[in-house]
């Protein structure tokens, strides 16, 4: 009787051993893929073409035979952009769907209320599509982040254009949350390399719509450069509030309002404004003709034309599969990471930077670039910075 015991408690162990070697959400045939966007709030215009462009490469790669055999499974959980509801979509799709990994989950925020319930169960948090250091800060091996974060982008441009225009007095608009700080953050970082403080500081609540007194105050003031902390309805609104009042200084701000929505909502009055950026927004009719083929099999798909956030959709996902795909039949969690740990990916068609990973380092890039609306068009006019000594 004992002997059988001892026999029940070693293939008891055996099994569970197995079971812990073997990540959830990866069977024979099968990889399931989880994704949190806003499909319903503020941020809808970015979460619905993130969802396109993240389709677009899971059907090429299915249609292509998989991933070593493994057909993708992609889960979408609406968050409206609140964090309470982000973290109920990543205990479903962690918990329930068992998905092997997070990938693209939208919003600063939301990701840093969802992460704990992902990394309970080892589920990686790959490519958020946010720019906060919080993506791959504090370091953890179940963290990996693409683009240059809000602080670093503004810490290196601002001070480039301020010099460039001859700026004498930069002043900044910001969100009044942990996306607004970052950027503020960064562009005062930005100004003090070059002996420069901000001039005057204003700020609004997520959710504003009228922009009045800021403006006011900061035409006021005499500011002849603004950096905005804003997404999309902000930076229309508050440009279109300037204009209005006679006021043009230089705006500039993040790559959270460089979207084809500024120009094709905010009309010609938006024509001027810069904004840090890394892949191009894909224009249908764009001379690349590879962005163009691209653009157009996408318009073809999905019925409308595409962003750049469907671009970042698209290249998250074929990078994800690129280290899956190296990590072999036995994909795990730590194989995958493994994978990761010794990539480096390319720049692609739509002009992305190189992207290295490695133990101990969890952002793809640090690089970033200027771009300008110019006749309702953005216009790449610079050509990468990078922050030394970023991680």
């Amino acid at each position: 009787m004992k002997h059988t015991l001892t026999l029940i408690a070693a293939s008891l162990a055996l099994a569970s051993t197995a079971a812990l070697a073997q990540s959830q959400g990866v069977s024979k045939d099968e990889l399931v893929l989880g994704s949190i966007h806003d499909l319903s709030g503020p941020l809808a215009g970015f979460g619905k073409p993130v969802r396109f462009g993240m389709m677009l490469r899971v059907d090429e790669a299915n249609e292509q035979g998989g991933i070593n055999g493994r057909k993708i499974k992609l889960l979408v959980e609406d968050s409206g952009y609140e964090p309470r509801r982000a973290v109920l979509a990543a205990q479903k799709l962690v918990n329930q769907d068992k998905i092997f990994a997070m990938v693209g989950h939208i919003g600063t925020a939301q990701n840093m209320a969802a992460m704990p319930v992902q990394f309970q169960k080892n589920v990686i948090n790959f490519f958020p599509v946010t720019a906060a250091r919080e993506m791959y800060e504090p370091f953890h091996k179940l963290k990996y982040s693409f683009a240059a974060t809000y602080y670093d982008q503004m810490k290196v441009a601002v001070p480039k254009l301020a010099k460039e225009k001859g700026a004498k007095k930069v002043c900044t608009l910001y969100q009044d949350d942990e996306f607004g700080l970052e950027v503020f953050r960064g562009a005062e970082e930005g100004l003090k390399s070059i002996g420069m403080q901000f001039a005057e500081v204003t700020t609004y609540k997520r959710g504003a719509t009228d922009f009045s007194s800021q403006m006011q105050k900061l035409a006021s003031s005499q500011c002849d450069m603004v950096v905005m902390g804003t997404i999309i309805r902000e930076t229309i609104g508050g440009i279109a509030t300037a204009r209005r009042l006679g006021f043009n200084p230089t705006f500039v701000g993040s790559s959270a309002a460089y979207t084809d929505l500024i120009h094709k909502l905010g009309g010609p009055a938006m024509n001027g404004f810069y904004a840090t950026m890394t892949v191009q927004n894909p224009y249908t009719d764009e001379a690349s003709q590879p962005i163009r083929f691209w653009a157009n099999k996408y318009k073809t798909k999905f019925n409308e034309d595409p962003t750049v956030f469907s671009v970042y959709g698209y290249s998250l996902v074929d990078t994800f599969l690129r280290a899956a795909g190296k990590a072999g039949n036995n994909l795990t969690t730590e194989s995958f990471i493994k994978a990761m740990d010794t990539m480096t990916i390319p720049p692609d068609i739509f002009g992305s930077a190189e992207m290295t990973f490695g133990p101990t380092k969890r952002l793809g890039s640090n690089s970033t670039r200027l771009s300008q609306l110019q006749d309702n068009r953005w216009k790449v006019v610079s050509e990468y910075m990078k922050i030394d000594g970023a991680k």
